[in-house]
């Protein structure tokens, strides 16, 4: 079931958002600053690519402070406008009923497109 689903994602929206995380990733390697934004730019598009089988978890122990500075930054970066993509393709989907799971998922990955850094995905 789970790779069913993942086949329906794609073309649900996922091949789309994960399109856009591996561009911003492209983006954010043009500068040193930038590497770990697009590290964690890559690891999202994967998950976006297979969502269902997948968990996020916060990390074990204190995020840090590094990990707000960093999402903080993230957020002014790239991460307002993968998140407009997840509410956009969201309400799409929440329209027809057998949409909703993905719109379900993608309010998930809204939600992890905005503060990225902090956890991991299982």
């Amino acid at each position: 079931m789970k790779i069913l689903g993942n086949i329906l994602w794609l073309l649900f929206g996922g091949l789309e958002t994960a399109i856009e995380y591996f561009v911003a990733s492209i983006a954010m390697f043009i500068t040193i600053i930038g590497i770990p934004f697009g590290l964690q730019s890559i690891k999202l598009g994967v998950f976006c690519l297979w969502p269902f089988g997948s968990k996020v978890r916060a990390k074990e122990g204190q995020p840090g402070c590094l990990s707000t500075v960093m999402n903080v930054i993230w957020f002014f970066v790239g991460g307002v406008w993968i998140w407009l993509t997840h509410i956009f393709f969201g309400v799409l989907l929440y329209i027809t009923i057998l949409g909703i799971p993905f719109g379900k998922q993608h309010f998930k990955m809204a939600h992890l497109a905005l503060t990225p850094f902090g956890r991991e995905i299982i």
